[in-house]
């Protein structure tokens, strides 16, 4: 097990471009490889659980080409993927498993999906009793709750159905399913999740149209190949965001980064928190809204978080513990129970983590409420083998009043395989 020792900062500077944005590059494997032509993909995220993407549509017969640039993929067509030889490996990747399984659903082939011993844990009903109710014949553990997954595709139904949750890979997987279905697919949520399927389903010229926090998919439409820009992930800017704002005399520039609306969550409530952040040169690419991200040392102080914020800044909640941690006074999170069905239960492992470097914090059953502190401890912590963990007690090493030891690291490497030295490079000792 890897670990690594974090020195505190003097301050976090510089102009950074971070990794491409991960939601975006598993969709452009996904939709390049079932539509007519060959798709051009730069910007793609070389990390682990993009890469467990890729492997699974090349043992279906897909043809894709990466000369460390641009990924090209020559795509089969909406029926032209063909049977695996073996067990799809999903790896550590919850988006990879859950959304291949929809699109699995509409093959008129057999297939098995299963991953790590993380992702096994990770619940799987959500997807598999709607996408069930379509027609799609699914077995595995647990009556077909855990994976493995056993599918059988074939003969679709669109069906129309209210998600019980804000769910982009509830609602992406149903979407996929619904390229293949017989009518039309209508999905609904309570509240607006992140929409980058929906983007990219328009680029690809699938038949699709929004309604009202959700979207409908007419089947059978063939897509066509396009070419894709992947801009950096917000939800790893998030951790440099944090960074600058909570060490003292930083000036941190993060060019390049994606600011869908849908995933923007997270800026709006360093903002409300107090923080010092500027969209700079806003354009689009790709169908996909972009900015420069100027971020100053702020003053933070606590807020309340809930409601519909949530679900758009859900994976940068490690991140927005850590600056909760430093702000004056209590923040207090809550509608945020999907934390506990991530790689880890995020509340109970950010609430642990930040005891440890003598937080003040209690949990709840869908949050937590932190208390901030102008002092936070040297120790030792685990990520739980979940990478968002490991960076965000990374963050809060750079505050901390001695060195913090971060164990199981590797897990970084599943979306950010440079994480490391890029904080080594902007933080100042």
């Amino acid at each position: 097990m890897s670990i690594i020792q974090i020195q505190p900062a003097v301050s976090v500077s510089g102009e950074i471009v971070v990794p491409g944005d991960k939601s975006i590059s598993h969709r452009s494997i996904m939709l390049g490889a079932i539509a007519n032509g060959v798709t051009t993909v730069r910007g793609f995220l070389r990390g682990e659980d993009n890469m467990s993407t890729m492997h699974a549509f090349r043992a279906m017969g897909v043809n894709i080409d990466d000369d460390g640039e641009t990924i090209r993929i020559t795509g089969c067509g909406l029926h032209g993927l063909k049977e695996p030889g073996d067990v799809l490996d999903c790896g550590n990747s919850g988006t990879t498993i859950r959304l291949i399984t929809g699109l699995l659903s509409g093959q008129s082939f057999f297939s098995v999906v299963t991953g790590d011993q993380y992702l096994r844990k990770r619940p799987m009903k959500r997807v598999v009793e709607p996408l069930t109710r379509m027609g799609a014949g699914i077995t595995g553990r647990s009556g077909g709750t855990l994976a493995p997954l056993a599918i059988s595709g074939g003969s679709l139904t669109g069906i129309e159905y209210q998600s019980p949750v804000s769910s982009a890979q509830i609602k992406s997987s149903l979407m996929l399913a619904g390229l293949y279905a017989d009518g039309e697919t209508r999905v609904s949520e309570p509240s607006l999740s992140r929409d980058h399927s929906e983007r990219m389903f328009s680029l690809f010229g699938a038949s699709l149209v929004r309604h009202d926090n959700g979207v409908l998919v007419r089947g059978g439409f063939e897509l066509t190949a396009q070419e894709v820009t992947v801009p950096g992930d917000i939800s790893s800017a998030a951790f440099f965001m944090v960074a600058a704002l909570i060490t003292p005399n930083s000036e941190l520039l993060i060019k390049n980064v994606g600011v869908n609306p849908s995933r923007t969550g997270v800026i709006d409530i360093l903002l409300s928190m107090g923080g010092d952040i500027r969209l700079l040169n806003e354009r689009e690419v790709s169908g996909e809204p972009v900015a420069d991200i100027l971020v100053r040392s702020s003053r933070l102080k606590g807020v309340r978080i809930s409601g519909s914020v949530v679900p758009r800044a859900i994976d940068e909640f490690p991140a927005v513990c850590v600056a909760a941690a430093r702000a004056e006074g209590v923040t207090s999170i809550r509608d945020a129970r999907e934390l506990r069905v991530k790689e880890t239960d995020r509340i109970t492992a950010m609430a642990d983590s930040l005891k440890t470097l003598g937080i003040v914090v209690s949990e709840t059953e869908d949050g937590m409420d932190i208390t901030g502190s102008d002092l936070l401890l040297g120790g030792c912590v685990d990520s739980c083998g979940d990478h968002r963990i490991a960076m965000s007690m990374s963050v809060a090493a750079l505050v901390a009043a001695s060195p913090i030891t971060v164990s199981d690291i590797d897990c970084v490497a599943t979306s950010f395989p440079t994480f490391f030295s890029l904080l080594a490079h902007v933080a100042s000792r």
